[in-house]
Formats: C-alpha cells, structure tokens, sequence
C-alpha cells in the first residue's frame, strides 16, 4: 500500500474518525459484464493512469489490432489474463479525486473463482455489482449480491453496463433495476442504488451522460465521492489482539516492564481505562501507552499501539484485551465460511482455527448446510463443501476463543481453517454468536 493512502488510514480526525475520505470497494459481476473495462474507464477518466502504464496497454491494443487502447488492460495485471482475455485473480488498484482516496478490486467473474470475489469483497465498504444490459440479472448477478450481503458489505451500486448495446432504452433500464432491487433487498443488501453506462463510451462513470437524458442521479465516481463511509471503529467496544508480549529494562536494578503490543481491532483506548484479558478473564488497568514509539494518553482503532497494565498478569499472544462489553469466551462455534481450498471441507475433520492472532487445534464438528448463493436458498450437504462453496459448520476448538458475532466486529468474528499438515489456508469463516448452539467452554 502506497503511504499516503496507508496515512489516510490511520489518521484520526477530531472526534477520533478516521479523515483522509477512504473508501474500499470491489467490483464484481459474470463473466464478460464489463467489470474490467469499468475500473479501466475509471482509472483513465479520472487520470490516474501513468504514462507509461499508457503507453504499454497502447502497445498490446495494437498488437492485438486494435485502434483504441483497451483499457481493461490497466486491472487485468496477469500475463494470462492479458493473453485469455479474462480476469482470474484479484486486480487492486489505488487513486484518489480531490474529494476521496480509494482502494479498487477488481474481482473475476467466473463459477469457479467465487473464492477471489470473496476475498476482494471481504473488506469493502461498497460492491459494484455489474449486469450486462443485453442479459439482465443472472444467476452470478444474484451470487454475487449474496455473497457482499453475507460478508456484511454496506452499500451495493448496480451498475447497468452497455446500455449502447441496447439503445440506451430507458425501460431496459428500469427493468433491470426493479428485478435486482427487490431481490436485493430479499438477501438483506437494502441499501442498493442502480446506475446506467456505458464503460466502453464513458457514460455515467465518470462524466454524465449525454445520451439518457431521461436519467438525472448522479455519475459512478459522484455516487463513490459521496457515499457514506462504514461505521467507525472507535465507536465499539474496545478489542486489541495481543501480537507481541515486548520486555524491555526499567529502572537501575534490573527490573523489566512488560509491553503488550499489537493492532487495535477497535475501540478507544486510553491511559487510566480498565481492561479484562479474554479469555482467561483477568483484569487490570492501563498505565501506559504508545503508538509508533511515542507515548500517548489516547488511541483508536485501527492505530498499532503498545500497552503497559498496572498488574503483573498472565498475558500471551493471541489474547484479546477488551473493555466495555467484553465477549464471552467459546470453544464451540457455529459459524458460516466460504470454502477456498480445491480440496473438500469434511465433517470431523481436524484444522487448524486462526482468530485474529491466535491458532488453535480444531475440528469440524458437522456441516449443517451449504448455501445455493445463487437463489439464498440452504440446500443438506452430505459430502462435504467443495472450492468456492459457502455453508453453515460447527467448530470445535482446544482452547477458548474471544470471539465476537461477526455482524457486530469483522475482526473478531472472522476466522480462517487452515490445514495443520500443510499450512494452507481452506476456508475463511464469519462467527454467529447469536446461535442457539453456541457453548461456553
């Protein structure tokens, strides 16, 4: 990440915010929707294209007999996307407008790599779902907006592309934004607003179209600049994962002070404020404080801090300081995950469970269902979830977890399994606490 934008991140505001204006979002769609020569378009039209970037996606347009540059070549990064014609990894791009910094991906449109869309649209703040207006809404359309409603993303743009290819005909328009919309708010994505273009011509992406005139909301980059962004993190209850335990001297005689550091996941915290150590349950209070070496009374999410407590407790990595409503400590989780391995998730099978910074033995307890994402429907799964899959488990894990419902903290509710023999990553998972199965330890 470029360090202007890495500032932008963790720059707070006056009331602890985050400044700077960034905004993460992922595009997304089937195959052949335009989604690459969108981000393209965006790129070009808002000059955020350097010149010899340029003047290389120039050259390949030509080779290729082309008389314009192909300006889906600026995402598709790959040599064998350029050669396919088609986008298989995720493609991230960075670039900023005088209103907003932004973090693009660009995600792939086939069946079988969902688990990329996946990844892409795990931290956005916004979706660009993208229909071809020729085709309508179809099953990837609707996979794909169930998917950004699953992972909790919350704002969805619609965005109606090749509306050339159809005439720039209102009715096909409306058409299409009625059926998505309603189904939309079906899988829980409400906050859905449909835009028409054109990428290839530029309409409405970046500059208003003079052609559909009958259409008076805002450009695709006006919609970006002015959405909303997600909830701030410093208005939830505090949660720092302990990445180090730092022991430094203090003092003549050989006394040694115990820093505890690591990324707040959320929350305000500050010198004086009580903690409890999750999940062990013990408690103390914060005495010192620093961030990037500097000591300070007051830090925010997301800031990388290092804590001194006041007691002399057993603190290690992968435990979690938390304040406020502390979560309560499981080993039995009830959980949705997005299989990612071309190998099949099974019942009873052991893993490895990597929450925020800590790993720990556990096994899969049952599959309770798998999702056809495509209609939100849950389907029995008797074999099994296979690669790019999503479906419902539950885990059973050697330790207890401080574990947060995922609806409520992405950090603390997310998970990864991963494979103890190898150390590859199989499924990525989202907690629901508010299960009626879930246990104490």
């Amino acid at each position: 990440m470029s360090t202007d934008l890495a500032e932008a991140e963790t720059r707070p505001g006056p009331s602890g915010r985050l400044s700077g204006g960034l905004l993460r979002l992922a595009t997304c769609g089937s195959v052949d929707d335009g989604k690459s020569t969108l981000v393209g378009r965006l790129l070009y039209d808002t000059k955020s294209v350097l010149g010899d970037q340029l003047a290389a996606i120039e050259e390949v347009s030509r080779r290729r007999g082309q008389d314009a540059p192909d300006l889906a070549l600026l995402t598709d990064g790959l040599r064998a996307e350029r050669e396919q014609g088609i986008t298989i990894d995720v493609a991230y791009r960075y670039f900023a407008t005088h209103r907003r910094r932004f973090i693009l991906a660009d995600t792939p449109g086939h069946v079988q790599y969902t688990r990329n869309m996946v990844t892409g649209a795990s931290t956005a703040d916004l979706a660009v779902i993208l229909v071809d207006a020729r085709n309508g809404v179809v099953a990837q359309t609707m996979r794909h907006c169930a998917i950004t409603a699953l992972l909790r993303v919350p704002h969805v743009v619609l965005a109606v592309n090749k509306m050339d290819a159809v005439g720039y005909r209102e009715s096909t328009f409306t058409a299409i934004a009625d059926e998505f919309t309603a189904r939309a708010r079906e899988l829980g994505a409400a906050d859905a607003v449909a835009i028409p273009m054109s990428a290839l011509a530029g309409d409405n992406v970046v500059e208003p179209s003079t052609r559909m005139d009958w259409y008076d909301g805002d450009t695709l980059l006006s919609h970006l600049e002015g959405v909303p962004l997600g909830a701030d993190p410093t208005g939830k209850p505090l949660r720092l994962p302990v990445q180090y335990v730092i022991r430094q001297p203090s003092g003549d005689r050989g006394a040694v002070e115990r820093w505890l550091a690591g990324q707040l996941a959320s929350g305000v915290l500050r010198v004086g404020d009580p903690v409890t150590v999750q999940p062990a349950g013990a408690t103390s209070t914060v005495v010192g404080l620093t961030v990037l070496g500097r000591e300070t009374d007051t830090a925010w999410a997301p800031q990388s801090v290092a804590v001194r407590l006041a007691d002399d407790i057993d603190v290690a990595r992968g435990d979690v300081l938390a304040a406020g409503e502390a979560p309560v400590p499981l080993r039995r989780l009830t959980a949705t995950v997005c299989h990612l391995d071309e190998r099949p998730l099974r019942a009873r099978q052991r893993v490895l469970l990597k929450h925020t910074t800590r790993t720990v033995p556990a096994v899969v307890e049952d599959i309770t269902y798998r999702t056809d994402v495509a209609v939100a429907r849950r389907l029995p799964c008797h074999d099994g979830l296979s690669a790019n899959d999503i479906g419902g488990v539950r885990i059973l894990t050697a330790e207890p977890l401080a574990v947060d419902d995922y609806a409520e903290n992405k950090r603390t509710g997310s998970f990864l399994l991963v494979d103890p023999q190898d150390g590859s990553t199989l499924s990525a998972g989202m907690v629901d606490t508010r299960a009626d199965d879930q246990q104490r330890p």
